[in-house]
């Protein structure tokens, strides 16, 4: 059995969700040898967790040679350098959602979300993902893309349904919400590339254009994002600080709310939302709809089991689903998340890769065309216009 040994950048949330998987993983011999992060919780990250060897910077941890993967889980400013220098440095990688994106240049005012002209930011993202495109492939080592939402089971029978049936999709209809990040950098262009749009619509975008490859391999046709429109905005900014005490959201230079509306080569359509201003818990939704049918895949929140409890302090250990701020009345249970959401199956599906070679279901084609629409629909938004691709 192949033993693959993992290095881990980064000891926040996800890389929580990311070890869950690791410690699940069948068939392959994985261990997690060594994390990096700057912050002292690293060390109670590696000890809750069992990973023998810590350092305090991604240069040290880029030195220890017995690494076969590095797994980026860092804020999204950090991904290209990094994944460039662990692929030079003989690794395959894994990375966190976006790819890239644009967080300043010198010379630029700050701040750089209200000041650098999005057609700008869109034009040296591309030559930046064109740059960081060829150094990957010249490395022969695998880019590995976590994009769960390609591996949750709601979507994977999506697929398996639109391969049977070899349907056209006519309109697709996505969104990840909620109400608003607790991390101080998801406020600040410099840091994210972006706000609600980038941050969480990624999810349902790469979903959109990953399904429409999908209905193309199984019609024999070649289909391509042809336009795309856009509007975002912060809408919190209305709010008096006194009703603020359940949305999280406090952008500085990034949008809030999002909706991006993609017309594809075929002349079919699909719309992605996405908003830091959603009460309720986390929606992952993707609706798809087909020349022979309706496909509705709630990731979450579903009705695999509904609860419906008076006391917040009896359930103070009880875990009930992400972003929602209270435990009683009736609520959405999500059970087993990190399979409902795809993350026990993306890694599974990682590791056999670094095991064997072999390309990823989530790989650097859909990286890239997720943050070139994405930067697409910026441009569109502040422009005012339809831009063309």
């Amino acid at each position: 059995m192949a033993k693959i040994r993992i290095g881990l950048v980064g000891c926040g949330f996800v890389s929580e969700l990311h070890m869950y998987a690791y410690r699940r993983v069948y068939g392959v011999d994985v261990e997690v040898k060594a994390v990096a992060a700057r912050g002292d919780h690293v060390v109670d990250f590696a000890a809750r967790h069992r990973i023998p060897r810590v350092y305090r910077s991604f240069r040290d941890l880029m030195a220890d040679d017995e690494l076969d993967v590095v797994d980026i889980c860092t804020p999204p400013n950090l991904h290209t350098s990094m994944i460039i220098d662990a692929m030079n440095g003989g690794k395959h990688v894994i990375c966190e959602k976006p790819f890239t994106g644009y967080f300043g240049r010198d010379g630029d005012k700050a701040p750089i979300g209200k000041h650098v002209p999005k057609a700008l930011m869109y034009e040296r993202v591309l030559q930046e993902m064109e740059a960081t495109s060829a150094a990957i492939k010249n490395t022969g080592k695998l880019f590995m893309y976590a994009e769960d939402w390609i591996y949750a089971p709601a979507v994977t029978k999506t697929v398996e349904i639109l391969r049977a049936t070899k349907d056209k999709i006519l309109f697709m209809k996505g969104e990840e919400s909620h109400s608003g990040s607790h991390a101080a950098h998801a406020a600040q262009w410099a840091m994210t590339g972006g706000g609600s749009l980038i941050r969480m619509g990624c999810h349902p975008l790469s979903a959109v254009l990953y399904l429409k490859q999908i209905e193309a391999k199984a019609r024999g046709e070649a289909i391509s994002v042809a336009s795309v429109t856009c509007d975002v905005g912060n809408v919190s900014a209305c709010l008096r600080p006194e009703e603020r005490a359940f949305i999280k959201a406090d952008p500085i230079d990034v949008e809030d709310w999002g909706t991006l509306a993609l017309t594809f080569s075929d002349g079919t359509k699909a719309t992605v939302l996405s908003g830091d201003i959603i009460m309720g818990g986390v929606r992952n939704l993707i609706e798809t709809y087909t020349s022979g049918g309706s496909l509705f895949a709630n990731i979450t929140p579903n009705t695999h089991m509904m609860s419906y409890q008076t006391s917040d302090e009896k359930l103070a250990s009880v875990y009930i689903t992400e972003k929602v701020d209270r435990k009683t009345g009736w609520q959405y249970v999500c059970l087993e998340e990190e399979w409902t959401r795809g993350y026990l199956q993306e890694i599974q599906d990682f590791m056999e890769c670094a095991a064997t070679g072999r390309q990823p279901l989530s790989g650097l084609a859909l990286a890239y065309e997720t943050t070139r629409v994405n930067y697409a629909g910026y441009w569109a938004a502040e422009e005012g216009r339809r831009v063309t691709l």
